[in-house]
């Protein structure tokens, strides 16, 4: 700490110490409120009464916060995400059960596609194949038929014609 000093005749005193010899300087006494920010009177360990600078103290903490309420929106995201999350469980159980039929309906799905594939390029190719063979054209048939039944149980009758 710093001690102020003084050139004198007589003994030194510090600041605030009590007159002992009536010969001393009297140093000026400050008024506590004309002490700067950061500058106390302060008793040493000795007794002397001094001016310091002092370290300001720790901001006291702050009070703790009073307990929110928990928003609704929360609340109702907490209560779906167990049903959303056991909602895609079983989609996924489901569907490793559903795995081998889906298999199984996509190779009969391919396996129509097929069929109709080659009921409707059937007729191509064999028109073409007769029409390459060299004959030349085949003749286009007409086939009738006309068939002919009595009463609501009789027997039906029919002709065909091929012209």
């Amino acid at each position: 700490m710093h001690e102020p000093t003084r050139t004198s005749t007589t003994p030194a005193t510090r600041y605030g110490d009590p007159i002992l010899y009536p010969t001393a300087i009297q140093q000026p006494v400050m008024l506590p409120a004309e002490l700067p920010p950061g500058v106390e009177m302060v008793t040493l360990p000795g007794g002397y009464r001094t001016l310091a600078y002092t370290l300001p103290g720790a901001p006291a903490a702050p009070a703790p916060a009073a307990a929110q309420p928990v928003p609704t929106w929360a609340k109702t995201t907490a209560l779906l995400a167990p049903t959303v999350g056991g909602g895609i469980a079983a989609a996924g159980f489901g569907i490793s059960y559903a795995a081998p039929g889906l298999i199984a309906m996509t190779e009969a799905l391919w396996a129509a596609i097929a069929l109709i594939a080659a009921g409707t390029l059937a007729p191509l190719l064999l028109r073409t194949a007769r029409g390459s063979a060299g004959r030349g054209a085949a003749p286009v048939q007409h086939v009738t038929q006309n068939i002919s039944a009595s009463g609501m149980f009789g027997r039906a009758n029919g002709t065909i014609n091929h012209r």
